[in-house]
């Protein structure tokens, strides 16, 4: 595993706000890594804005440019691979990259509902807070999980719950889902740079601290 700080790219397409945390969290001291680059799926995303204000290095590979899913996919391997990255996040990003063999367990998304339910192709932002509102849904909150080549798919990390509430409007159960995915995120990728995430097929094991292991004696050697 990469040495500390992590190098991240961070994927957009809309206003930013999971790159200002991820931002925020670095600056604290809460998460030991770096942003390299971001990379915007559209020219006009206010967290375009938010990367220049971060002094982040950022690049728009707009997907309406591009005929093909695999052409788009392919500038931005381009665009990563001139930077060093140890993983990427996305962040609100919209579009499927086909990511490859390289990138292999070494993406990870965070989508605001707990997946199964309310995932994939045009599920996102708002939309999936209407439909956990339709449904009747008790709970609701965020999963981080290893991406792969379908929509909001692949190996969970971790989920964190919040109630949706009587009268809950789509913007207060999505304030509510987001104030769990601000410590969600930065904590999965915490476990990623400490090496604690062991993948099984569908499934990921978060293992134990090494400190604590050495403190009651259950290291091995």
């Amino acid at each position: 595993m990469p040495k500390p700080p992590l190098n991240l790219a961070v994927f957009i397409s809309g206003s930013g706000t999971t790159l200002q945390n991820l931002a925020d969290r670095i600056a604290a001291g809460e998460l030991k890594a770096r942003i390299t680059c971001v990379v915007a799926s559209r020219p006009d995303v206010f967290g375009l804005q938010r990367a220049a204000r971060l002094n982040l290095p950022a690049a728009v590979v707009d997907r309406r440019a591009y005929n093909d899913g695999a052409a788009f996919s392919r500038k931005i391997d381009e665009i990563i691979g001139g930077y060093p990255v140890d993983l990427v996040c996305l962040a609100g990003f919209l579009c499927l990259w086909q990511m490859g063999p390289r990138y292999r367990h070494r993406v990870m998304n965070i989508h605001p509902a707990l997946l199964p339910k309310f995932g994939g192709r045009g599920m996102h932002g708002l939309k999936v807070h209407q439909a956990v509102l339709d449904a009747g849904e008790t709970i609701s909150g965020c999963t981080v999980h290893f991406a792969d080549n379908d929509y909001d798919h692949g190996p969970i990390i971790l989920q964190r719950t919040c109630p949706v509430l009587p009268g809950d409007t789509v913007a207060s159960l999505a304030a509510r889902v987001f104030e769990q995915e601000c410590i969600a995120y930065p904590q999965a990728i915490r476990l990623f740079a400490e090496n604690r995430l062991k993948i099984h097929g569908p499934t990921v094991e978060i293992l134990p601290e090494k400190n604590r292991e050495l403190s009651e004696g259950r290291a091995t050697l």
